[in-house]
Parts: C-alpha cells; sequence; structure tokens
C-alpha cells in the first residue's frame, strides 16, 4: 500500500516539475510557444518520452501553466484579504501583494499577459477564464464589505482588475524607482474608482 502511495507523490511531483521547468523556460524573449518539450524535459530532469506520462502535449501544458499561473495569484490575493481590516488597508494591502508577486514570479505574470493577447485562441480563452474568476471573486468581496448591488460591485471590481493587470504588465521591466511610482499611481487610481463607485450607489447613472 505504501508502494502504491509512493508511486503516485513521485508522479505528482515529476509532474510539477515539469511546470516548474516551462516556467523557468520562459522568459523576456521566449513565449510560450516556442518553448520545446525537449527544452522542458531537460530543465525537468526526465527523458522527452517521459513527458507523453503526464501531458498529452506541449498545448497541454500551455494550459495548465494558465491555470497554475492564475490559481497562485487569486490564492495570493485571498490571504491578503484575510489580513485587512479597512477599506484603504485593502487596497493598499492588495496592491502591494499583487507588486511583490509580480517581482518574484515575473515569469509566471509574464505568461498571463502575454497569452491575454497570444496568437492561441485556446491560451487567450483560458488567460480570460482566470481573468474572470479573479473579477468575480473580487466582486463578491466588495458586495460583502460595501453592502453594495452586485451590478455595480462588478463594474467596480472590472474596472479596478484593468488598472491592476495594467500596472502589472510595466513592472515586469521597471526600476526600483519606477516600481515605486507604479504601486503609489495604482493604489490612487484604485482609490478613484472606489470613491466613485461609492457615489453611484446614491446617485445612479
Amino acid at each position: 500500500m505504501s508502494q502504491k502511495i509512493t508511486r503516485e507523490q513521485q508522479k505528482l511531483q515529476t509532474r510539477q516539475n515539469i511546470i516548474d521547468a516551462a516556467f523557468a523556460s520562459l522568459d523576456a524573449t521566449k513565449s510560450l510557444s516556442s518553448v520545446s518539450l525537449r527544452e522542458v524535459a531537460r530543465v525537468a530532469g526526465i527523458a522527452p518520452t517521459s513527458f507523453y506520462r503526464h501531458f498529452k502535449d506541449i498545448d497541454e501544458l500551455g494550459l495548465t501553466l494558465v491555470d497554475e499561473a492564475g490559481l497562485t495569484l487569486r490564492q495570493l490575493m485571498r490571504s491578503a484579504r484575510r489580513r485587512i481590516s479597512s477599506e484603504n488597508g485593502a487596497i493598499s494591502t492588495s496592491v502591494e501583494t499583487f507588486v511583490e508577486f509580480v517581482l518574484a514570479h515575473n515569469n509566471v505574470f509574464r505568461l498571463l499577459l502575454r497569452e491575454h493577447t497570444g496568437t492561441s485562441a485556446d491560451f487567450r480563452a483560458a488567460v480570460l477564464r482566470e481573468i474572470q474568476h479573479f473579477t468575480d471573486e473580487l466582486t463578491d468581496y466588495i458586495v460583502l464589505k460595501e453592502q453594495t448591488t452586485y451590478s455595480l460591485a462588478q463594474m467596480q471590481a472590472d474596472a479596478m482588475v484593468k488598472i491592476v493587470f495594467s500596472a502589472g504588465g510595466e513592472l515586469l521591466d521597471a526600476s526600483d524607482v519606477q516600481i515605486s511610482d507604479i504601486t503609489e499611481r495604482t493604489k490612487r487610481q484604485l482609490y478613484m474608482v472606489h470613491f466613485g463607485a461609492t457615489v453611484l450607489v446614491n446617485k445612479p447613472v
């Protein structure tokens, strides 16, 4: 019984090694479509033929990377929201957490940003799904905290997510001074969206 569990754990670890290797193979000049199966296998420390025990092809691996990137970011933002106690704290903590994520996992965020407008329809659709998950979770949070209507919360969340993702793209190649400027500007933009939404609660369009 223990041998079977060990084999399954080993299989899961190898699968994760492949995913990590694929992320490590991405950089500012290399997109998902240009990453080869052989390169991923080499970085993961497995034979190319072993790749097919875990993924049907490189495209299936690509979709898994998009899912992993989106899930990692959502889990991080959930953790950030649990640490806040006020709306000002919410925006500040969320932006700072997002910035830390982009800087520490630039290949992960670069994947989401690049494939959002990439040539693969499947990858574009996968990134859009992840962004929608992100927007939906933020919408639910706003409804809970602001006691506002779902439609207004959804508009607010949509605007906020677009601002944050745009800032993330700027962060990828930014200097330390630029990172600080982008962070503070993003906070101010989110405050503007938040307070604008507050006004609309009492004065609908």
